[in-house]
């Protein structure tokens, strides 16, 4: 992989280091860490070794018979990054951070999370690991995703609910980083997407390129070539650019990324950076990029149905891709998503995460473009158990309406 780096860690215009003082020695620290693995041969064995025997990887690339058929265009497969352990790609990256924490000497681990795919798997890491660990989650996302928070306390991490500003993932990002400055002496932070100062960008989608690394392999050994296509989600980044990775000195090959156009862009209740153009340039928890800003430089209110995309910002390195043309971006409603859900679980028998959701809507609005003999893959960043509150709702279910109202009066008595 060559994103072109400066000296400083840049992709294009965007990227940097903007850390308190009191956090350069720590990022410095990281840096030079990171610079040592990602060369090393050894490493890498023993982080992949780790993904086999732990978490049950390589996930396999699905052939998607019934939606190939019914839309009647190129064929589509889905990489099954639900089927890690822990139900999401998440994992890859803590992992691998997990090693280098080893490499670091730290003892705590922090982490922020907006679905809980994230805090879960650092969760897991740190109890595989003998780490302790505490997570920030924004409030409001704890309670959309309680199923989810319920796990990490049982795995031993404690969970810490952020209430300030719209109680969302930035939050918890925020909080996070206000831990890291205070602790950093025994803490490492395990920040969980491609953004952050640097090097988190580079490094988290160093672990999540086995996503790629494995279906360039997978799809040579079908086909014999590569794929025409790969739809991803993209909240912060870090499915997408795994999904990218390895593709992106491939021309032949269009990237489409798919952001959360919640309640549409009138609305003004969206997660959608760069497909509605509303973004702008800004610096903020430690890099620069794409930011949902107002004139004076504060973060707007973010909607998605899907909590792990509704993020202020977006990675620099997909920012960099975009405003290159490299990466093409769409925006996917609430109402799109939903609709994209039904039809792959009747269709496929496959249960997609909300995030992921997004990826398959964007493709089927899109399907009607494509050749017969045209390759398409979907990455399924994760596995939608952790949205049935929110799917049930969404699907104004009167039998889990039911169930859910009769739970909560057997807990009341």
């Amino acid at each position: 992989m060559n994103f072109n780096l400066s000296q400083n860690g840049y992709f294009g215009q965007y990227g940097g280091r903007f850390v308190p003082e009191i956090l350069i020695p720590a990022v410095d620290e990281l840096n030079r860490v990171f610079q040592e693995i990602r060369h090393d041969q050894d490493f890498y064995r023993q982080y992949y070794s780790l993904l086999m025997d732990f978490s049950g990887r390589p996930t396999p690339l699905t052939y998607a018979a019934g939606l190939t058929e019914y839309f009647g265009g190129g064929r589509i497969y889905i990489k099954r990054e639900d089927l890690n352990h822990s139900g999401a790609h998440k994992i890859n990256n803590v992992l691998g951070q997990g090693l280098v924490m080893k490499r670091l000497g730290k003892t705590r681990v922090i982490a922020e999370t907006g679905a809980g795919q994230h805090g879960v798997a650092t969760a897991i890491m740190a109890a595989k690991m003998g780490y302790k660990a505490t997570i920030y989650m924004g409030a409001e996302d704890a309670e959309r995703q309680y199923a989810n928070v319920f796990w990490m306390k049982q795995l031993g991490a404690e969970v810490v609910p952020v209430t300030t500003g719209t109680a969302t993932l930035k939050d918890a990002i925020n909080e996070a980083l206000r831990d890291w400055a205070g602790n950093f002496d025994n803490t490492h932070y395990v920040l969980g997407t491609a953004c952050g100062p640097r090097p988190f960008p580079e490094m988290v989608t160093f672990f999540q390129s086995v996503i790629s690394k494995e279906m360039k392999r997978q799809i040579h050994d079908l086909h014999g070539k590569n794929p025409d296509r790969i739809y991803a989600c993209l909240g912060g980044g870090s499915n997408a650019m795994g999904a990218f990775a390895e593709f992106l000195e491939d021309d032949g090959v269009e990237l489409i990324a798919v952001e959360a156009g919640g309640k549409g862009q009138a609305s003004g209740k969206h997660a959608s950076r760069i497909a509605y153009g509303t973004a702008s340039v800004g610096i903020c928890q430690g890099y620069k990029t794409l930011f949902l800003q107002d004139e004076d430089g504060q973060m707007l209110d973010t909607w998605s149905i899907s909590a792990g995309l509704d993020y202020v910002g977006v990675s620099p390195i997909l920012a960099h891709l975009a405003e290159t043309k490299r990466v093409r971006v769409l925006a996917a409603t609430d109402d799109q998503v939903i609709d994209a859900f039904k039809l792959v679980v009747s269709k496929e028998g496959l249960i997609p995460a909300l995030e992921s959701t997004h990826a398959f809507a964007g493709l089927f609005r899109e399907v009607q473009n494509t050749a017969s003999d045209d390759i398409i893959v979907v990455n399924m960043s994760g596995r939608g158990d952790k949205d049935i509150f929110n799917i049930g709702e969404a699907l104004r279910d009167e039998g889990w309406k039911s169930f859910v109202q009769e739970r909560g009066r057997r807990y009341a008595e």
